[in-house]
């Protein structure tokens, strides 16, 4: 057995599926180290709750990818169409 942990990323982080993604870890005790909720401006600031602590949301426009591991994404459609734009 491991002790490795993983910093992960949900982006889309108060969402339906965001808060999905998170429950789940937390249901199978996935072995996070750091867990970065990560939404748009509009959601930047909340507080969500992951296993028994608060996280305060930050936003996807700023965040540094390289603080981790995995990263678990589900932006909300505006939030895509604006990554879209830069694809082609």
């Amino acid at each position: 057995m491991t002790d490795k942990k993983y910093n992960v990323a949900v982006v889309g982080a108060t969402g339906a599926v965001g808060e999905t993604m998170l429950s789940i870890l937390e249901q199978r005790d996935f072995p996070v180290g750091e867990v970065y909720a990560l939404a748009s401006s509009r959601s930047a600031g909340k507080r969500i709750q992951f296993k028994g602590k608060h996280i305060i949301v930050e936003d996807l426009e700023s965040f540094d990818f390289s603080k981790v591991q995995i990263g678990l994404f589900s932006p909300g459609a505006s939030v895509s169409a604006i990554s879209c734009t830069t694809c082609s």
